[in-house]
């Protein structure tokens, strides 16, 4: 079954209200079973649905799909600069624009898809994204400057993350150095969106960044069971529902800010934004490093190219770079 007449069965459902089969059916032209079809392949991609006999389907969570004229409505005038791609189902974001890069494929583009099925993390992390619980997609972006010029890139995405989601009145997003969005939830940090950046390119002459964004929205128990670490929702935090097209469009707006300063200054303009929103910043953190062992210290804020510093008594302040290095609380 084609995954287009399951979305359109879908967006008609979205609003939470029941719609019989026959009218359903009516609508696009198809029986009744067609009706059928989609609402069991829309449940094997973890959607849950209510079917009552007499008055049809019902989504038991009213969802919101993308929709790339009011993603492009909430990015206002500079949508032009956007090449935009929605999709229903794709592996990854990121795989497809690593792979689109490579062939040449325009500066500013981005995907993002309703249900990704092979979505990653840092550290060989999966990316959980059933429909309608996050938003997941990918930029595709060129700089200048070589593959060694854009050290930080992960902590100046960070920072466009915050300032959309200040916008939106989650004003209790915090950074995770290097690339995660955190939420204080009582005593315990819990991680609301992550950062997955890969590059293309030579350390000299021009180079490309795919910088994949999850958030969110409205986590299932049962996503929430399978996520490997504390995690929260925007549907948790926020007093209003918060549209993802809308979302979308404000992030994508913040970035083209956020990238084009960094592609002329680096991240050194903004590193004393970034450590405003820094979750640990003068703490005692403990840092486990790739090679097995940790470094325990006081957090002091990061370098001009986003490396962590940690001040310790006998060692004095010693400097990581990002890698294979988890950061937590001591």
């Amino acid at each position: 079954m084609q995954h287009n007449l399951v979305f359109k069965v879908l967006d008609v459902l979205s609003d939470g209200k029941f719609h019989s089969g026959e009218s359903i059916a009516q609508t696009f032209d198809i029986s009744r079973v067609s009706v059928w079809n989609a609402i069991k392949k829309a449940e094997e991609f973890g959607v849950e649905i209510y079917s009552v006999r007499g008055r049809g389907y019902k989504l038991i969570q009213p969802i919101m799909l993308l929709k790339k004229s009011t993603i492009e409505q909430a990015m206002g005038e500079i949508h032009h600069w956007f090449h935009l791609e929605i999709f229903d189902v794709m592996e990854s974001t990121n795989s497809y624009l690593m792979e689109k890069a490579s062939l040449g494929h325009p500066h500013a583009s981005v995907a993002a898809t309703h249900i990704q099925t092979k979505g990653r993390g840092r550290r060989g992390r999966s990316w959980q994204s059933a429909l309608g619980e996050s938003l997941t997609f990918s930029l595709l972006w060129r700089f200048n400057g070589g593959a060694a010029t854009l050290s930080g890139l992960s902590l100046a995405v960070g920072v466009a993350i915050i300032r959309s989601l200040h916008r939106f009145g989650v004003l209790s997003a915090q950074l995770k150095w290097p690339n995660d969005v955190l939420i204080q939830d009582g005593s315990h940090y819990k991680k609301l969106a992550g950062i997955l950046i890969e590059l293309q390119g030579d350390m000299e002459g021009q180079s490309t960044a795919v910088i994949g964004i999850g958030i969110n929205l409205k986590l299932s128990k049962k996503s929430l069971s399978q996520i490997d670490q504390p995690a929260i929702d925007l549907k948790s935090i926020s007093v209003e529902d918060i549209d993802p097209n809308v979302l979308l469009g404000q992030i994508l707006k913040d970035l083209a800010d956020v990238l084009g300063q960094f592609n002329i200054s680096k991240f050194a303009s903004l590193k004393e934004e970034w450590m405003s929103y820094h979750v640990y910043q003068h703490q005692i953190v403990t840092l486990s490093l790739g090679d097995g062992r940790s470094v325990t210290g006081l957090a002091q804020g990061v370098t001009d190219d986003g490396a962590l510093m940690i001040e310790n008594p006998s060692s004095g302040i010693e400097t990581f770079s990002s890698g294979e290095i988890t950061l937590r609380k001591a």
